[in-house]
């Protein structure tokens, strides 16, 4: 049976947790050595660590917050932020990382996910997209890279279909337009990437709702979803969110 994953997301800035709302006006939320622990005792299935201005201080990711968390926890944790090169993953996976999260690297230099899923196997290897709806390119979802910052004219529909060529294992496509907003995940864009690729696609960006995360997964085909605001905020715990899924006759891991 196919689970369908609920993965908490700790965007980390300065090495504390942070919650914006369209990538921008950041929130203190804690600790993500301690929130990230909390989570994996809650019943989360994964986590993702994303170090969300590491790019574009033009650093790699803060290792000694990573250690602490990977730690902490008894679930896969992913980790991104200013990954750039076989050997910024081999130093994450050397400290107990599951996988990585590759993103503007990726799109700079797309050699490097053939590498990586050659060298790590692609099952390490998650691609992470940000995108925002724009007229410019045929499926109307634009990549951005540098924590949303640059526009690069790629079509995320045709982007995916590419990394999914070059060996990646997953799909991690986050709306820009809905992040942080809680007004639900951008439904069209998560279902064209899925419908685009044979990959596992995670639904990121914009979960207000327990109906939010439902709709990921029937209409936008999404096989994880991934939460932050919902569960840092208290809204919701992963219990909830497990079992109004399971209610719905979606197969989770309780």
């Amino acid at each position: 049976m196919e689970y369908r994953r609920v993965i908490p997301c700790l965007d980390v800035k300065n090495g504390r947790l942070v919650k914006g709302v369209n990538f921008v006006d950041l929130k203190d939320v804690g600790d993500p050595a301690q929130v990230g622990a909390a989570y994996s005792q809650a019943g989360a299935d994964e986590l993702v660590f994303l170090d969300i201005t590491a790019t574009l201080e033009k650093r790699k990711t803060l290792i000694d917050v990573v250690k602490r968390t990977v730690k902490n926890i008894l679930v896969p944790l992913t980790v991104g932020g200013g990954i750039k090169s076989i050997q910024d993953i081999e130093d994450l996976m050397e400290i107990g990382v599951s996988k990585v999260s590759i993103n503007t690297a990726a799109v700079q230099n797309p050699e490097l996910v053939k590498e990586a899923a050659k060298e790590f196997g692609s099952e390490k290897i998650i691609i992470a997209i940000d995108t925002r709806s724009s007229s410019q390119v045929p499926s109307t979802f634009e990549v951005l890279v540098s924590g949303g910052t640059k526009p690069t004219e790629i079509d995320a529909v045709e982007w995916a279909g590419r990394v999914e060529d070059l060996g990646a294992g997953a799909i991690l496509p986050t709306s820009i337009d809905t992040d942080g907003t809680q007004t639900g995940y951008d439904i069209a864009m998560t279902r064209a990437i899925a419908d685009a690729v044979n990959l596992p696609v995670i639904a990121s960006g914009g979960a207000g709702t327990l109906e939010h995360l439902y709709q990921a997964i029937t209409q936008g085909k999404a096989d994880a979803v991934l939460v932050a605001s919902i569960v840092h905020f208290g809204k919701y715990t992963i219990a909830q969110i497990k079992e109004y899924l399971a209610g719905r006759g979606i197969p989770v891991r309780h």
